[in-house]
């Protein structure tokens, strides 16, 4: 079966909605590689949109998780719970940073941030939340509402959720300072919902889907004050940032503050969909009423207890952190030769973006170029992501576990899959100037 005939079975079979950025159907994986139906190798610089942290087909998770098939695979955590949802709590209470933490263990990240709302709601008893722009919390109704960008994700499925309010996340390389984001907040108080009314301001301290803007220390110790003055909740968002990805387990630790709720996923449990939301002791006790049917499966707890011990025993959040320099300086030195295409290059650990303009204008981003590098690489065995609330970014999220010398060669496919598409003929025509 070629990945031809797979695409259009796909598309005959499942709903276009639910598409695929490339036409490329895997067989199997080993850490940082790929092999399609067709037995071409791809290195991953997607890892399942920063899932598989540790790696594809990690030897010690593929044992943890085949140990517990063989014990049991479903139970119901509501019904008759097991040791390793309550060990997997356990760990997470002591890694996060909140003091005196319990957690709730689900499926999915928009799962994630449902429940962090209601447990928001039920403990302030006020049903205003805050959001930003550019922020992604997922593709459930709640979660698109809180979601700070319209297409491709909220375009056709309003009227959302109401009271959920919108602010400007602070960017400088767009221009948009710490002072924009407060001053719209306070407009926001005086002229559509009193604080009094609010129950939590949500944001992700990396945005990702939105293009990996990072937030600023200042701003956030400044939100961490807000909140604390009017009893805000505040709810960071850690489902892309989590384990390890940025250098620490949770980004939120390199801000110094202490947030009230937090809402994980993805790199949780090594490729089994598992999340969870934690948070303070009498916050998470606030409601008596939370679960759903496969919330915090046994393979998946057993699986996320062993990506801790990995993450932990290899280092890799140290490793994460060689990742990002390395990368980042690959590409700093590509953007001083094409400094008209490439307007930006950030990143915090390994969660890296570059972001793509015309004359190296950050108010003409350009995605059409973006999107034509991502085919060009998938083409020559890279798979890459884009991202950003324009559209004109590509992420790089490789596993924390690939090697240097596989690592080398991604970046050498995505250098000559940038630098081929700019000496075309059909780049003044399609994505120049």
């Amino acid at each position: 079966m070629t990945n031809l005939e797979l695409q259009k079975r796909k598309e005959k079979a499942i709903a276009r909605g639910q598409g695929n950025l490339n036409p490329i159907f895997i067989d199997h994986a080993k850490n940082a590689e790929l092999w399609d139906v067709e037995g071409k190798r791809y290195i991953d610089f997607g890892a399942g949109i920063a899932v598989v942290n540790t790696g594809h087909v990690n030897n010690r998770i593929t044992k943890s998780a085949t140990d517990q098939l063989g014990k049991f695979v479903h139970a119901g955590f509501m019904i008759t719970p097991y040791e390793a949802g309550v060990e997997l709590a356990e760990k997470l209470n002591e890694l996060v940073p909140i003091e005196d933490a319990k957690t709730m263990i689900v499926s999915t990240g928009a799962e994630a941030v449902e429940n962090a709302i209601k447990i928001a709601k039920a403990y302030t008893k006020r049903s205003g939340v805050i959001a930003f722009h550019g922020g992604f919390h997922g593709r459930t109704h709640m979660g698109l509402g809180l979601t700070g960008k319209i297409s491709p994700y909220k375009k056709g499925f309003g009227p959302f959720p109401n009271n959920i309010f919108h602010v400007p996340f602070p960017i400088p390389y767009y221009n948009i300072t710490i002072e924009d984001s407060f001053r719209a907040m306070k407009n926001l108080f005086t002229s559509t919902i009193s604080p009094d009314d609010v129950a939590a301001i949500i944001l992700e301290p990396v945005q990702g889907e939105g293009g990996f803007n990072i937030a600023p220390p200042e701003f956030l110790s400044k939100l961490r004050e807000l909140c604390t003055a009017h009893g805000i909740l505040l709810i960071c968002d850690e489902i892309q940032t989590g384990f390890a990805r940025t250098g620490t387990f949770f980004a939120t630790e390199q801000y110094g503050i202490e947030p009230d709720l937090m809402t994980l996923a993805k790199g949780l449990a090594g490729g089994f969909p598992l999340s969870a939301v934690v948070g303070k002791r009498e916050i998470m006790d606030a409601s008596e009423n939370l679960g759903g049917t496969f919330a915090g499966s046994p393979v998946a707890c057993a699986a996320a207890l062993e990506v801790i011990d990995i993450i932990k025993s290899e280092n890799l959040c140290d490793r994460a952190n060689e990742i990002g320099k390395i990368v980042t300086q690959r590409l700093l030195d590509l953007q001083n030769e094409h400094s008209d295409v490439i307007g930006n290059v950030r990143n915090k650990g390994a969660m890296i973006a570059v972001e793509f303009v015309k004359n190296g204008d950050p108010d003409t981003p350009n995605p059409e170029l973006a999107k034509a590098i991502v085919k060009k690489a998938s083409e020559n065995g890279l798979i890459i992501l884009m991202c950003g609330i324009r559209g004109n970014a590509i992420r790089i999220l490789t596993p924390l576990t690939i090697d240097n010398q596989i690592l080398d060669e991604g970046l050498r496919i995505l250098e000559e899959s940038i630098v081929g598409l700019l000496k075309t003929k059909e780049y003044e025509k399609s994505y120049g100037h």
